[in-house]
C-alpha cells in the first residue's frame, strides 16, 4: 500500500476506473455474443440485436475502451452478419 496522500488515491481511482471499464467490456462482449446467435439463428429481431451491437461497439470506441481500427473492424464482421 502507497504511502503518499496522492498515491492511495490513484490506486483507489484505477480500481474504480478498472471496474467500469471491465462492465462495459463485458456488455459489448455480450452484445456481440447476442449478435451472432441472433444471426445464426436467423431471429426476427436480428436487425435490432445486430444495431445495438454496433451502437455497444462505438460506445467502447469512443470512451477509449477498444482502438478506432478495433471498433471499425467489429463493425465490419458485424455488418457482414446483418446480410
Amino acid at each position: 500500500m502507497p504511502n503518499i496522500k496522492s498515491a492511495k488515491k490513484r490506486v483507489i481511482v484505477n480500481k474504480t476506473r478498472a471496474a467500469r471499464n471491465k462492465s462495459r467490456n463485458t456488455a459489448l462482449k455480450t452484445a456481440i455474443k447476442k449478435a451472432h446467435i441472433a444471426a445464426e439463428t436467423n431471429a426476427p429481431d436480428k436487425e435490432a440485436v445486430i444495431r445495438e451491437a454496433v451502437k455497444k461497439v462505438d460506445q467502447a470506441a469512443a470512451k477509449g475502451l477498444i482502438h478506432k481500427n478495433n471498433a471499425a473492424r467489429k463493425k465490419s464482421a458485424l455488418a457482414k452478419l446483418a446480410k
